[in-house]
């Protein structure tokens, strides 16, 4: 079955190499250029190829050297506008041939957001970043748009500012000066990269800004490298919270797994537009400055990142409605990085948080339950962004520690994770080959039986509860129940005679603060008097975390008729929206669930809250959002909302 998100054809001819030559137009805010394909013929007489694109302005075509006429068929609203090209008669397959096209993007981009020199940290210069995941790489290319289809590429970006891809950079090298020493902002500089390992479209990505590198110190006896790379003004805060652990994460996940194979991983730290938490674009993870939490509480989230070398980069699911095998298999490895690097408590702590995330989700699909499945089957044409949640980190991290205690514990395990991972690396793979890889697996090493009869529940279920109940190391989070427990004992005591303290949490690391607030939520909300007590006492409300910024918001916005909650939704709304500085919280993780908590208790200052930063957000941010204020004038009473925990 082919991928029924895409509209090419790659099933009878399928890319192998493009080679981008792109200028960076910051005036007209728009990359002009070209793209030549390599292509591999996988069927006899095949007569035409057809890419996906969205949005381009195609110019001119040429196949082996000469010029063609083509097609760009009507827009799809989710798929795009299919691109069909002419091919030569007689092509045999196993036979490569050649397609350039020159183009342009335009201002409707999807993956592309031009932020303004006021909406970065140094307010001097523009800046351009890319996100092609799930389906926007089309947006910046013709291409055939799926995971099935891994590509090796090159680019030759000519800008004004530093330019970044998400390959190996071959020059100007990134250890000598910003820009090749050129004028930052003025001169032009073409920056060459080049990808030798087979990757999604989805991981092609581009970064360009006033921007400057630091290596990390290398990890002894490996041969690949890591640094950071942030406008100037953070670089000092970026390389103090992620350079002592980076490269000592990789190491281990190469304990864990297999050999790293990409030979370069660096961090980008983007501006706070940027939607996700991270993107693990091949070489260079994106990440968002919320993670600059000052004191390193965050930076587990590039042990997610980095773990996607394995599982996304390396094994690919082969469309959306397998994506769980890549986000299920990171979380799983991700918090086995915990437990390595940490102690078992931090990974059933991390188990613990995830699954509360994992119960907002999926009461958050009442009325699209297929969207709680792991396995979902998308029809032709419906957009994978519209089930794009938690469900496939958490629910597939937890079937893959069932898998692991069913076996017998990680001894018996992890042997059989390396040779999935050595078996489909450079693959792209639906959950039924996955699973005949697994039930093969133990077939010829023991343990089949136990396997056979694995509840169709966690592929398949539709309920608010997994199929098998999973009990957690909660050792880590106790303290934070009891705290929780004791503010809940207190609703009916006057404040006067509250017997608590700013020192309430001073062992509490910033997780089991996140496990504090959320126990809180599971209560029944307490009076607005307690709430801003415990505002003022904690600082939660002024915290430059945000994590635990957006449970307090969660919490105290929980009673929408309270005093409180009309205090707090104001300071909500204006939080992420940037306060009229331009710098919006873009995280959608943040910016939705805060945007939907304020809803509940005002919708006008929801929406005119977004109506005045909109054009802020990242276009896949507002796009979203936009679905979710359509929701708000259509259902009244039934505001909902995607929560992404990434």
């Amino acid at each position: 079955m082919s991928d029924p998100t895409s509209q090419a054809n790659y099933t009878e001819i399928f890319t192998e190499h493009c080679a981008f030559k792109w200028n960076v137009d910051f005036t007209n805010k728009k990359i002009t250029g070209s793209v030549t394909h390599d292509l591999h013929v996988a069927k006899d007489g095949v007569r035409e190829v057809i890419f996906d694109t969205a949005d381009l302005d195609i110019h001119s075509v040429e196949v082996e050297g000469n010029t063609v006429s083509y097609e760009v068929k009507a827009k799809h609203p989710i798929m795009g506008s299919a691109l069909h090209i002419p091919l030569p008669s007689g092509l045999k397959s196993g036979s490569s041939i050649k397609v350039l096209i020159n183009y342009q993007t335009t201002k409707d981009c999807t993956a592309l957001q031009w932020l303004e020199k006021e909406q970065t940290q140094g307010k001097s210069f523009p800046y351009l970043f890319s996100q092609c995941q799930p389906i926007y790489a089309r947006a910046i290319s013709p291409i055939q748009d799926s995971p099935s289809v891994k590509i090796k590429y090159s680019a030759e970006v000519t800008s004004v500012l530093p330019a970044l891809m998400s390959a190996i950079r071959q020059s100007p090298p990134s250890t000598g000066p910003a820009h090749d020493g050129r004028v930052i902002g003025k001169d032009e500089v073409t920056y060459v990269y080049h990808q030798p390992i087979p990757i999604p479209s989805y991981l092609i990505a581009i970064a360009a800004g006033n921007v400057v590198y630091r290596p990390f110190p290398r990890h002894p006896g490996k041969a690949w490298t890591c640094g950071i790379w942030t406008e100037p003004e953070l670089i000092e805060d970026a390389y103090w919270e992620f350079s002592e652990d980076t490269a000592r994460f990789l190491a281990s996940a190469e304990e864990i797994v297999v050999p790293y194979r990409f030979g370069v991983y660096d961090l980008l730290v983007l501006p706070p537009s940027f939607p996700y938490g991270g993107m693990e674009n091949s070489c260079l993870t994106f990440l968002t400055p919320t993670l600059l939490a000052g004191d390193r509480t965050l930076v587990d989230v590039i042990a997610h990142e980095l773990t996607h070398s394995w599982f996304g980069n390396g094994v690919t699911h082969a469309d959306a409605s397998h994506f769980w095998l890549n986000e299920g298999w990171t979380t799983y490895i991700e918090r086995l990085l915990l437990q390595v690097l940490h102690s078992p408590a931090d990974r059933g702590f991390s188990f613990i948080i995830g699954y509360k995330a994992l119960q907002d989700d999926l009461e958050m699909y009442a009325d699209k339950p297929k969207y709680r499945r792991l396995v979902i089957e998308f029809e032709k044409g419906e957009d994978p962004d519209d089930a794009y949640s938690g469900i496939p980190y958490d629910k597939g991290a937890n079937l893959i520690l069932h898998l692991e205690r069913t076996l017998g514990g990680l001894d018996v395990f992890l042997p059989y994770v390396r040779d999935y991972v050595s078996t489909f690396m450079g693959k792209s793979i639906t959950t039924q080959e996955w699973k005949e890889h697994l039930y093969t697996y133990y077939e010829k090493n023991g343990g089949a039986e136990k396997i056979k009869a694995l509840d169709s529940g966690w592929f398949y279920g539709e309920g608010l509860e997994l199929p098998v109940k999973m009990e957690y190391d909660s050792t880590l989070a106790e303290s934070a129940y009891r705290l929780a427990e004791r503010w809940d004992s207190s609703r009916s005591v006057e404040i006067s005679k509250l017997e608590f303290s700013e020192n309430d949490m001073n062992n509490f690391s910033s997780t089991q603060k996140v496990v504090f607030l959320e126990r809180l939520q599971s209560y029944k909300p307490l009076p607005s008097s307690h709430v801003e007590h415990l505002a003022s006492l904690y600082k939660v409300s002024a915290t430059h975390n945000a994590e635990i910024r957006l449970r307090f918001y969660q919490f105290s916005l929980a009673d929408p008729t309270s005093p409180a909650a009309q205090k707090y939704a104001v300071e909500g709304a204006d939080w992420v929206i940037g306060g009229g500085t331009g710098m919006v919280v873009g995280r959608m993780k943040f910016c939705r669930d805060v945007f939907r908590a304020v809803y509940k208790v005002d919708k006008d200052l929801a929406v005119d809250a977004f109506q005045k930063a909109k054009n802020s957000f990242h276009p896949i941010a507002r796009k979203l959002i936009e679905k979710v204020i359509c929701i708000f004038k259509t259902h009244s009473d039934s505001f909902q909302v995607l929560t992404l925990s990434f």
